[in-house]
């Protein structure tokens, strides 16, 4: 008697995995609000290549190791303010310089014209005095 076994895994979800409601054709796709992190690490890797600099040189400079500097580049890290001031500092900024950048890109991406909203006429009764 010989009893295979398969080696492949079945897997059991534990919670149901739930559908997304399907958008309707009139609705536009709203974009996300950038994170802040994408944002500093954007701003950071700009500046870095700006000055022409590796991620090695800025890095030591900082004091950072050079993957959690490429981490935070990424947006895949929330550095603290310590580190973000030691990165700024190794690029020739301050810590106000770098969060005034990453606030003016935070603004350019989410300032968009906003729409009145739709005039909807008042059926109630209006009193005056």
């Amino acid at each position: 008697m010989s009893n295979q076994v398969s080696d492949e895994a079945r897997v059991i979800p534990l919670r149901p995995v739930p559908a997304r409601p399907a958008r309707p054709v009139s609705e536009p796709a709203q974009e996300r609000e950038p994170l802040w992190r994408d944002l500093v690490g954007e701003v950071l890797r700009r500046e870095r290549r700006a000055q022409d600099r590796t991620l090695k040189d800025v890095a030591d400079a900082a004091r950072i190791s050079l993957p959690y500097l490429s981490e935070i580049e990424r947006g895949r890290k929330e550095a603290s303010s310590e580190v973000l001031a030691a990165a700024a500092h190794a690029l020739g900024l301050g810590l106000g310089d770098l969060l005034s950048l990453t606030r003016s890109e935070l603004t350019r991406r989410t300032s968009t014209p906003r729409r009145p909203a739709p005039h909807r006429p008042y059926n109630a009764l209006s009193l005056a005095a």
